[in-house]
């Protein structure tokens, strides 16, 4: 494949691509200015339905900004014959320019076609074995927003060998600055399939660090908005993420792309019924995360329901009306078999037992109709026999109790929890309320499962979990519950879980979540990562993940990397010195260290005259030092990695292999280069 090709002369391909970026954008211009001059003041019949459409026009005009340093396109796809006629004769070949939305000229004819259409597809899948009618392939290489490159792909010319592509290359190792960035220009085809996957099904990815699962998952979203938009406009769509710093990294990547109305939420925000003010003991917490506790839950969310013990007698005018206590009983229990929602049968019951009323006045001759039947189930004696039989049940009060009662838990977790599982979740001090409590994490997912079996929770269309190897089991099933009705994008690598409760295979993980049926993708071809980084990092696989598959880049620079011992007394000197030195380097730097070590070293950087910015804060030109805490490293990616004491980072966890998962993760955050200082012996695994 020959060099990317650079020249200035007026007649050359690259001026001319240069023209066609400027008409591009001109033209783009022109159709955010179109929207703008929209007048729809005599368009709306009413208010609501004016805010509304003015709402949908400032989107439109949001998702049509030209981003200065943001390539409009970034390939062209020559066709043999026209896309649809390859059997005609005579068809001509077209041309399109293939970029991250569709732009159109005053006439409507596309400029640029956006990379989620199906002409687009050739460009990530087309090879010389299968070139799905492409004859040439042309990537754009930029600088600062100008187009300053072009490369060419002949994919006719199957006597010369597959080469890789350098400003593909490039594209991949520029320096990251700023939040995540979209990989619209360098999908690759197995990540393409995983995109463009159709919406009735739930895929998980498993992803080795560096294969961009999270950037596959965040694009599928924006591929399924474009396919299927408005279905997903009615049902919603789900962006989650383990914490509030990834969602902050992550959260430009489909405004990018022109998708502006995703949510993005962690677990804990989807549970948040009440203020987590306090935490679990590890132990504690894997109970409480254990799919066991469904059961527990849903004993005592029925443990009030009582048969009834007397008739029930409705006055109506002159006559009364009496129901049995044996017939309600009757309905009592075929509503139990139901299985049904506590809520819904708990609505259901009066109107049971009105029509059991109804009944007896068409035997007495009457001719009741539905207003008499709503009419009876509001009486007061049917109420209050539902409110005797059929309680309300507040699932916040109902988890307070069960775990602040040792007789009521108990009852309910009999043959289900050990009694000393049973202990270990009981609260020491009773709360004496519900705003005393001082609710954990885990609280928060049972109240949640809890109010799930009072009321369905409504499900969205589609919902991308991203590192989900980290969730509990009761934790799955709350993500679960959000998609009933819809499907689902699972993302995560077994050997990242890093919670006591990680899950230890992806079907396992998949069964709780209610979707055992999806299929299970897996990326070993890593784009981040530099070869001999990714390599050393492995060597923790067999004691970590040993089914899993080891790693692969295509990065051909090795990067920068080294492994140095120092002496104890000189470590905080050497850490410091090693930022110092990345500093003089372009692009971004993560100093990661043990959670322990963090303060100590921010005290160290302060004393230095070295800045640094915490996890999730936008790194600019000025400040590019973040420092990390090991468990906040997940997800995140740096040019340059300085990682401190790996011993500290393994013995900050509960186990070694939870610490060595840690460790695996912090050692794969690099992208350019990577800098190991430990005055500890390293993990006997890394040789």
């Amino acid at each position: 494949m020959p060099a990317p090709q650079v020249t200035t002369h007026a007649n050359d391909p690259l001026e001319r691509e240069r023209t066609h970026l400027s008409s591009s954008r001109a033209a783009l211009r022109a159709m955010r200015e179109d929207v703008e001059a929209l007048d729809i003041k005599d368009v709306t019949a009413n208010w609501v339905n004016a805010a509304v459409l003015e709402r949908q026009i400032e989107d439109r005009i949001t998702a049509l900004a030209d981003l200065a340093h943001t390539p409009l396109f970034f390939g062209r796809l020559d066709y043999t014959h026209a896309p649809g006629a390859e059997q005609a004769e005579g068809a001509e070949g077209e041309q399109f320019y293939i970029g991250r939305r569709h732009v159109h000229d005053a006439d409507g004819d596309p400029m640029v076609i956006d990379w989620r259409a199906p002409v687009s597809q050739p460009f990530y899948r087309a090879s010389k074995k299968e070139p799905m009618d492409v004859r040439m392939r042309r990537r754009f290489g930029y600088t600062g927003g100008e187009l300053t490159a072009y490369e060419d792909e002949d994919l006719t010319d199957t006597s010369a060998a597959d080469q890789a592509s350098k400003l593909l290359q490039a594209e991949i190792e520029r320096p990251r600055v700023g939040p995540m960035r979209d990989i619209v220009a360098t999908i690759q085809p197995e990540q393409d399939e995983i995109v463009r996957a159709g919406i009735g099904g739930t895929v998980c990815v498993q992803g080795a660090p560096g294969t961009g699962k999270t950037a596959v998952g965040l694009h599928r979203v924006a591929y399924l908005l474009y396919a299927h938009r408005e279905r997903l406009a009615r049902t919603g769509t789900l962006v989650i993420g383990p914490n509030r710093s990834f969602l902050h990294y992550i959260e430009q990547v489909l405004p990018a792309l022109g998708e502006l109305n995703v949510a993005q939420a962690t677990v804990d925000d989807l549970v948040a019924h009440v203020e987590v003010r306090g935490a679990d003991r590890a132990e504690a917490a894997r109970i409480k995360g254990d799919a066991r506790m469904a059961e527990v839950l849903r004993r005592a969310v029925r443990s009030g329901v009582r048969m009834p013990e007397e008739s029930v007698v409705v006055v109506r005018g002159s006559r009364r009306w009496r129901v049995p206590a044996y017939e309600i009983e009757e309905i009592v229990r075929e509503l139990l078999g139901r299985d049904i929602r506590y809520g819904a049968a708990r609505e259901a019951l009066p109107q049971r037992i009105a029509h059991a009323v109804l009944v007896r006045m068409e035997q007495a001759g009457e001719a009741p109709d539905d207003r008499v039947q709503d009419a009876v189930a509001r009486n007061a004696a049917v109420k209050a026999a539902v409110k005797a039989v059929w309680p309300a049940v507040d699932p916040v009060k109902l988890v307070l109790r069960l775990l602040s009662d040792a007789e009521f838990l108990a009852e309910h977790a009999d043959g289900v929890l050990s009694a000393e599982e049973q202990a270990e979740i009981l609260w020491a001090k009773p709360a004496r309320g519900v705003k005393s409590a001082k609710w954990s994490a885990a609280d928060a997912v049972l109240i949640d499962e809890a109010a799930d079996l009072v009321a369905r929770t409504p499900s969205l269309g589609h919902v991308v979990l991203d590192e989900a190897q980290d969730l509990s089991p009761m934790q799955y099933r709350a993500v679960g519950r959000r998609c009933t009705t819809g499907s689902a994008t699972i993302l995560g690598d077994i050997a990242q879980g890093t919670t006591p409760w990680a899950t230890a295979s992806w079907q396992e993980a998949l069964t709780h979540l209610g979707k055992p049926e999806a299929a299970v993708e897996e990326l070993t071809q890593g784009f981040r990562v530099p070869r001999e980084v990714i390599a050393y990092a492995s060597r923790l696989l067999p004691a970590i993940a040993p089914g899993l598959a080891e790693a692969t880049s295509v990065r051909e620079a090795a990067g920068d990397f080294a492994v140095r011992a120092v002496p104890g007394g000189e470590l905080d000197a050497a850490v410091v010195a090693a930022c110092r030195e990345s500093l003089e380097r372009e692009g971004s730097i993560g100093l990661i260290a043990a959670d322990a070590r963090i303060g100590v070293l921010g005290a160290l950087l302060a004393e230095a005259g070295l800045p640094y910015l915490a996890p999730g804060e936008e790194t600019t030109a000025e400040a590019r030092l973040t420092l990390v805490p090991a468990s906040l490293a997940k997800g995140l990616e740096y040019d340059y990695v300085v990682l401190d004491e790996p011993a500290a980072v393994v013995a900050g966890e509960p186990d070694e292999r939870t610490g060595l998962r840690r460790l695996y993760v912090a050692l794969t955050r690099a992208v350019s280069g990577l800098t190991v200082l430990h005055a500890e012996p390293l993990p006997g695994q890394l040789g």
